[in-house]
């Protein structure tokens, strides 16, 4: 995995503890790119460590039916099981006390036991997928483009939406499912699934359900805006 000027190719390459950044809601997946407005003290605290270091934090989202409906975490809340490591490729200081970040998703991980300490955000011992970390093979050929557009499509014409066909069309599978997964507006439970879904094959298929799931609820018939 090769994201920014860092190449991620060996256990030996990745920490095996991590800052925790918890945000409900929101997807990284591996090769993905996923910008973040940082302006909590003790996040901006957790960014500035990570950029003197090895510049990687792990996105995460609150345990499913953690999140109170006003949206606000309680300090330490209890965190789902598997994340995504991802590193700092670019930031921006606004002037009024935020950061403007990119980061870039480097490998999922799950997450053990939190280590302690008086540092304002949360650290975790984690254990990474390894597998995230290779490149090649066929995992792309086993993805039905197909069925992914069609979804796609039936999504944004349902909702009169456009997108940019040309650069669609372009996109290898692997960031097609990735960029759709991170981009869909769909809830945490949807996001953690599409997040822990074993392979690119699954993650697609999980993509198309929901897709298909969330029409037919909307438009009652499925069926009838994929044909």
């Amino acid at each position: 995995m090769h994201v920014g000027n860092a190449r991620y190719l060996t256990e030996n390459d990745v920490p095996g503890i991590l800052p925790i950044f918890p945000v409900s809601g929101v997807l990284l997946l591996p090769g993905g790119q996923l910008p973040l407005n940082i302006f909590e003290p003790r996040y901006l605290a957790m960014f500035d460590h990570a950029l003197a270091g090895n510049r990687l934090i792990g996105m995460i989202q609150p345990a499913l039916g953690e999140v109170p409906e006003a949206d606000i975490l309680p300090e330490r809340p209890p965190l789902a099981q598997v994340g995504c490591m991802g590193r700092i490729t670019s930031f921006t200081e606004t002037g009024d006390g935020r950061y403007i970040v990119s980061l870039g998703g480097v490998c999922r991980f799950r997450l053990m036991e939190e280590v302690p300490g008086s540092k304002p955000y949360r650290n975790f011992h984690i254990a990474p997928f390894m597998a995230d970390l290779a490149t090649g093979g066929d995992e792309e050929a086993q993805v039905d483009r197909a069925a992914l557009l069609a979804a796609f499509r039936a999504y944004l014409d349902a909702n009169k939406l456009e997108a940019d066909w040309e650069s669609v069309e372009r996109a290898s599978n692997l960031t097609l499912v990735n960029s759709l997964s991170m981009m869909s507006p769909f809830g945490p439970a949807e996001k953690q699934a599409l997040l822990e879904a074993p392979d690119l094959k699954t993650r697609a298929e999980t993509l198309v359900a929901i897709t298909e799931i969330v029409l037919a609820r909307t438009f009652g018939d499925a069926d009838s805006v994929l044909q």
